[in-house]
C-alpha cells in the first residue's frame, strides 16, 4: 500500500510542522487535536496552528498555498477523518498512558493495513506498545521527527518485534523520497540515537562550562563552529530550542535509561547549573520564547543589543567576542584545537572526551552502525561530523592515549578500532569500521548518490582551479563549481565555455550541479571591485561578454543540459539555472536575481531569460507592462524565491522543471532527466519578442520614484532601478519592433558598465563584502 494520505494527531508546534511538510511533499495532510475545555470553535487548536505556520518564520510551508492540502478537525468529533489515511502519526505529549489511550481510539476507526506511528522524542516502542492489540503492533513503528520537520534532515524509524517489515519499507520510501529525509534505522532503546547522544552532549558542554568558570560567549565560541557545531553554540541553541525543554528531556532519560548509563552517573540534581537553569524558567527566561535567556536583545537607545547573561549573577551585560587561540587553531582540525594551552581547548576536550566515548560505548546498543550514528548527528543536531568522523580526524589511538592519560575508560569497541581509521577509501570504494571491528564498503543506495561517489578513485575530463568536469556515465557529464562559496570568477566561465563542446568527447548531456550546501552565490563581486578601483573598465566589460557568451553557447549546445541547484542560486548562479533546457531542483533551494543589492544589475543574461519568459508565458494577462512588471520587482528588489515551489511562481523555473525534495537524490534525478532529454533532442529555436520601449521605462521609473519619496527605497535604489527598467523595457524601441536576445544582452552590458562606474555602486560592493549585509545608499 502506498502512502498517499497522512493523518497527524496533535497540532502542537512539531505535529502542525509535519502536516506542514507532508503538504511540501505534495499529500494531503488531516491535522486534529483536542477540544478544549469551554471551547467555541471545537476545532481551534488545529485551525490556530495552520494560520500560526503561514506567519512563522522560517516557514513550515514551501508555499502558503500548501496551507490548503491541510484538513482540521478534532478528535471528539471528526476521529473518523483517519479511516482513509494510511499513515496515521501520533504527536502528542510525552505520556505513555495517554498515547496508548490515542492508540486504542485510532484502531477502531483506521483501516485495515494503514500505519501507525509516534513522533515520540524518548520513548522505546515496547513501552507505547505494552498491552496493545497485535494488530496495532504490526502496524506500528516510530516515526521521530526533527524539528523543524521542513529543514532538519533526520527521519529516526524504529520497528517493533512485530512491526510488518513492509510498513517499515513503506515508511522509508515516503520518507525519503517523498519528504526529502535521511532515514536512519534506530534500536528501540531510550532517545534512539539523535537524542540520546544529543542530549548527553549538550548537558555535559552545559555542565562544563559552569565547571570551568566560562562566560556563555566563551562556550559558545568553543562548542560552535571550532566543533563543527551550528554557529548559534550550545548556550545559543538552548535560547533557540527552549531553555526549559532542557529539564523535561533529562527527567525523561533518567526515567528511562539505567542508573549505570553515563548520563545518569554524570547528571547532579544539585550542581549550581541545575538550580540556575530552574530559576531561569520560573522567572520566564526560557529563551528566544520568553524574556531572554543565556542571551537577549536589549533596546540601548533605539539600537538594539545583544546582552549575555552572567551565569552566577544572573545579570545581563553587552555580549562579548572572546578571542580564544584553540578556536583559530581549530581551522587545521579538531586534534589542533584541543592541543592548544588555553581554557578554549580544555573544554572542547571535556566535551569530545566524553561525547565521543559515550557514543562509542552505544555501539551495538543504539546502532551497529557508525554511519548511522554520525548520519543522525550530522542530520538531526546539524553538526558537521558525526562523533566517529570527529574521531577518525583526530585518531583514534592518540584519542585513546589521551583518555588512559586522563584516567578514564577506554570503550571496548575503540580498542578492536586500535590504530586503524574508522574511515577510509580504496580506489573507488569508501570504506567504514563495522561493530565488530572490520571494514565493510559504504553502500550507497540506487538513486541516492553524491558526485563524491562519484569522483572518488577517479581523475576529471577536465578541470581548472573553479570548476571540473566529471564523468556519470552513460553519457552524461556532470560540471562541477568548486570556488568558495562557488562564486563564479574567470576559471569558471572558462569551464561553461568548454563544457559546451562536450559532445565532441562523446557525451551526449550534460548536469551542473554538485554536493556542496550551496549551487553558487553569484559573481565574485570583490574581483570586479578590484578591478572597477583600477578602472579596468575594458578588462570587466570583457568579462561580462564571456560569461553572456558562455552561458548562450550552453543553452544552443547540441545536447540538453540540466541545472541541478540546491541551497542558494542567486545573481549569477540563477543565470545559469536560467540558461538551462531544463531544471532539476531541491526543494531547498533559494534562487533570485540579487545583483542590485551591490549596485548593478544582471548581467550574464538574467534580465534577458526572465523577460522572454514573462511575455512568451501563455498564461500572461494581456499587455506587455502585467509581465514586465513581475519581472521588475523580482529584479530591483533582489526578491528570492524561498523554495523551489516559490521559484515557479517567479518563473526561475518552468513547468516541465522537476523537484527533488532528497537532497542526495537530485544529481541523480537531474542525470535521468538529462537521459531522458538526449532521446531525439533538438537545439532550441532562437525567438524574438515585442517590448514597449521608454514608456514602460518611464511607468517603471515613476513607481519607482514614489518609492523613494515614501522612505521605501533611497535614490540609488531609483538610478540602479532606472537601468533596470531601460533593459527590461527593450531600451529605445517601440511595441512594433522585435528585439532578439542579442540585444537584450546588449542593453545589459550597457546597464551593467553604467552603474559599475558609479562610486555609489563601489561602496556598497565594499561594503558587501565587508559586512556580508547590503548598504542602502
Amino acid at each position: 500500500m502506498a502512502i498517499e494520505k497522512v493523518a497527524v494527531i496533535g497540532a502542537g508546534v512539531m505535529g502542525a510542522a509535519i502536516a506542514a511538510h507532508v503538504t511540501n511533499a505534495g499529500y494531503p495532510a488531516i491535522l486534529l487535536d483536542i477540544v478544549p475545555e469551554g471551547a467555541t470553535n471545537r476545532n481551534m487548536l488545529a485551525e490556530g496552528a495552520v494560520a500560526k505556520m503561514l506567519k512563522t518564520k522560517p516557514a513550515p510551508f514551501m508555499h502558503k498555498r500548501n496551507a490548503k492540502m491541510i484538513t482540521t478537525g478534532n478528535l471528539e468529533d471528526n476521529l473518523d477523518l483517519v479511516a482513509d489515511c494510511d499513515w496515521i502519526v501520533e504527536a502528542i505529549i510525552e505520556r505513555p498512558d495517554l498515547k496508548q489511550d490515542l492508540y486504542k481510539k485510532l484502531d477502531s476507526v483506521r483501516k485495515p493495513g494503514s500505519i501507525v506511528t509516534s513522533n515520540t522524542s524518548t520513548i522505546p516502542l515496547k513501552t507505547l506498545m505494552d498491552g496493545m492489540p497485535e494488530g496495532l503492533q504490526k502496524d506500528f513503528g516510530i516515526t521521530h521527527f526533527f524539528n523543524p520537520p521542513r529543514y532538519m534532515r533526520l527521519f529516526e524509524l524504529v520497528a517493533g518485534e512485530l512491526t510488518r517489515p513492509d510498513a517499515i519499507e513503506e515508511l522509508r520510501t515516503f520518507a525519503d523520497v517523498g519528504l526529502g529525509k535521511e532515514v536512519v534505522d534506530c534500536y528501540d532503546t531510550p532517545g534512539f540515537i539523535g537524542n540520546r547522544i544529543g542530549i548527553y552532549w549538550s548537558f555535559v558542554a552545559i555542565k562544563s562550562a559552569f565547571d570551568l568558570d566560562m562566560t556563555v560567549e566563551e562556550a559558545d565560541a568553543i562548542c560552535g563552529k571550532p566543533m563543527g557545531i551550528p554557529s548559534t553554540g550550545i548556550f545559543g541553541l538552548g535560547d533557540l530550542t527552549g531553555i526549559d525543554l532542557g529539564p523535561k528531556v533529562n527527567a525523561s532519560m533518567l526515567n528511562e535509561l539505567p542508573a549505570s548509563d553515563p548520563f545518569c552517573q554524570e547528571y547532579d540534581g544539585k550542581h549550581p547549573m541545575v538550580a540556575t537553569i530552574t530559576k531561569m524558567i520560573e522567572d520566564g527566561y526560557t529563551g528566544r520564547k520568553g524574556k531572554g535567556g543565556f542571551y537577549r536583545i536589549n533596546k540601548d537607545g533605539g539600537k538594539k543589543v545583544k546582552e549575555a547573561r552572567n551565569l552566577k549573577t544572573g545579570e545581563y551585560a553587552k555580549a562579548q567576542k572572546p578571542n580564544f587561540k584553540s578556536a583559530r587553531a581549530a581551522k587545521k582540525g579538531l586534534r589542533a584545537l584541543v592541543e592548544c594551552d588555553d581554557i578554549g581547548a580544555k573544554y572542547a576536550w571535556q566535551i569530545l572526551s566524553k561525547v565521543i566515548s559515550y557514543s562509542a560505548s552505544l555501539v551495538g546498543e543504539i546502532s551497529d552502525d557508525i554511519i548511522a550514528i554520525d548520519n543522525a548527528m550530522k542530520t538531526g543536531y546539524a553538526w558537521k561530523y558525526g562523533p566517529f568522523e570527529q574521531l577518525n580526524q583526530m585518531g583514534n589511538q592518540y584519542f585513546m592515549g589521551r583518555l588512559e592519560a586522563d584516567g578514564l575508560p577506554v570503550p571496548e569497541f575503540l580498542k578492536k578500532v586500535g590504530d586503524r581509521p574508522l574511515y577510509k577509501e580504496e580506489g573507488t570504494d569508501a570504506l567504514y569500521m563495522t561493530a565488530d571491528g572490520d571494514y565493510e564498503i559504504v553502500p550507497v543506495t540506487d538513486g541516492a548518490w553524491t558526485l563524491a561517489d562519484i569522483k572518488r578513485g577517479k581523475e576529471p575530463v577536465m578541470s581548472n582551479k573553479g570548476a571540473s568536469i566529471w564523468d556519470l556515465g552513460d553519457g552524461v557529464a556532470c560540471l562541477e563549481l568548486h570556488t568558495k562559496m562557488n562564486a563564479i570568477d574567470q576559471d569558471i566561465v572558462t569551464m561553461l565555455g568548454q563544457a559546451s563542446k562536450l559532445n565532441k568527447k562523446g557525451f551526449k548531456a550534460l548536469v551542473i550541479g554538485h554536493d556542496g550546501d550551496n549551487f553558487s552565490v553569484g559573481a565574485n563581486v570583490g574581483l570586479a571591485l578590484f578591478a572597477a578601483n583600477a578602472a579596468m573598465w575594458p578588462v570587466i566589460e570583457n568579462s561580462i561578454s564571456e560569461g553572456q557568451n558562455a552561458l548562450m553557447k550552453l543553452k544552443y549546445a547540441p545536447f540538453p543540459v540540466v541545472a541541478a541547484p540546491a541551497g542558494m542560486a542567486l545573481g549569477g548562479g540563477c543565470e545559469i539555472v536560467l540558461c538551462a533546457d531544463a531544471v532539476q531542483a531541491h526543494a531547498e533551494s533559494y534562487m533570485g536575481l540579487v545583483e542590485v543589492g551591490v549596485g548593478v544589475l544582471p548581467g550574464f543574461g538574467g534580465c534577458k531569460e526572465l523577460t522572454f519568459r514573462a511575455m512568451l508565458n501563455k498564461k500572461r494577462p494581456g499587455g506587455a507592462m502585467p509581465a514586465l512588471s513581475s519581472v521588475f520587482e523580482a529584479i530591483s528588489t533582489a526578491k528570492v524565491a524561498t523554495s523551489a515551489a516559490e521559484a515557479r511562481d517567479m518563473l526561475i523555473l518552468r513547468p516541465g522543471d522537476a523537484v527533488s525534495m532528497n537532497r542526495k537524490r537530485v544529481l541523480a534525478d537531474a542525470k535521468k532527466k538529462a537521459l531522458a532529454l538526449a532521446e531525439n533532442y533538438e537545439v532550441p529555436e532562437k525567438v524574438e519578442i515585442n517590448l514597449p520601449g521608454p514608456t514602460a521605462a518611464a511607468a517603471f521609473d515613476m513607481a519607482v520614484d514614489g518609492f523613494v519619496t515614501s522612505g521605501r527605497a533611497t535614490p540609488y535604489d531609483a538610478v540602479v532601478g532606472g537601468q533596470v527598467a531601460r533593459v527590461l523595457s527593450g531600451g529605445d524601441t517601440d511595441i512594433t519592433e522585435t528585439i532578439t536576445e542579442k540585444k537584450m544582452l546588449e542593453l545589459e552590458q550597457e546597464g551593467f558598465m553604467t552603474l559599475i562606474r558609479n562610486h555609489k555602486t563601489l561602496d556598497r560592493i565594499e561594503h558587501m563584502l565587508t559586512t556580508g549585509k547590503p548598504l542602502r545608499n
